[in-house]
């Protein structure tokens, strides 16, 4: 498998092993900071597992005590310096690299493959745009959540603000957006934003791994088609999720997986099932 342009990234290492794979932010000594790179490496990493078919799941974790600081100082003093010029001009190019960064967390709701996120320590900032576009979040008891971005003049724009609401009540939404506090852990899993809080890293890395398993052992396709259904269902009434349901259904549901998935039931083992075809070369 061409898994050789998943080795050379400054701010992300990648493993692949079991149909699962794991991307680790790795500056743990910079607070796992998203410096102008990640916004690059991130996005190319997870669409090229996704074209590829190199994994059935992604698990996102990050090494050091805390999970990401957010955007980092300099991509901020970046901005600052493409202030300048003709106003309209200047607004236009913003935009589009305020729709870049959005971009690069859009990437985790498109791949095809569930994301699973685990957390430890800070989730601050662009981190939490990070997580709300994740499938399932996962934290230590140590962990904690805020968007920082009122506390330091700016309003959140790189998804949390439009994903949140549809994770946790819109009146806790608006009080963490506002102020600018802390979510600990508790809160957070009480809220629902996290399924499960874990007393140590090691404990709760432990456990999304098996969760992955689990996922990974299933059929791609059954599993791709139920994302592919969450996310359409999150942006569109009943009505419209219904015949979607139906027109996907109509092509997409065969009866090797099925069958496979009995078969084993039957005979107690795990299934087998192929992996989904690449995106590139089809």
């Amino acid at each position: 498998m061409p898994t050789s342009s998943l080795e050379n990234y400054s701010t992300i290492a990648i493993s692949i092993a079991d149909e699962i794979a794991h991307i680790q932010l790795c500056r743990p000594q910079e607070m796992n900071s998203m410096i102008t790179a990640f916004w690059t490496e991130l996005p190319e990493a997870v669409k090229y597992i996704d074209e590829h078919a190199l994994a059935r799941v992604i698990v996102i974790s990050s090494q050091g005590k805390h999970f990401s600081a957010g955007m980092d100082l300099s991509v901020f003093q970046n901005m600052s310096a493409s202030f300048k010029g003709e106003p309209a001009r200047r607004a236009e190019a913003f935009r589009r690299h305020v729709l870049k960064l959005q971009d690069a967390f859009n990437a985790l709701e498109q791949v095809r493959m569930p994301v699973l996120v685990a957390v430890q320590g800070g989730v601050i900032g662009g981190a939490v745009d990070m997580i709300s576009a994740c499938d399932s979040r996962y934290c230590t008891q140590d962990a904690f959540f805020c968007i920082k971005e009122t506390q330091i003049g700016m309003t959140a724009d790189v998804g949390t603000l439009q994903r949140l609401p549809h994770l946790i009540a819109q009146g806790l939404v608006r009080e963490l957006a506002y102020t600018g506090r802390n979510m600990m852990s508790q809160e957070a899993q009480s809220s629902g934003l996290v399924n499960h809080v874990y007393a140590d890293q090691e404990t709760m890395l432990t456990a999304v791994m098996k969760i992955a398993k689990t996922i990974a052992g299933h059929s791609p396709m059954a599993v791709a088609g139920c994302k592919e259904m969450i996310n359409y269902t999150r942006d569109h009434d009943v009505a419209d999720s219904l015949n979607y349901m139906a027109t996907w259904q109509s092509g997409m549901l065969q009866m090797p997986d099925v069958m496979e998935a009995m078969s084993a039931g039957q005979q107690k083992r795990r299934p087998t099932f192929d992996n989904l075809l690449p995106k590139t070369g089809n």
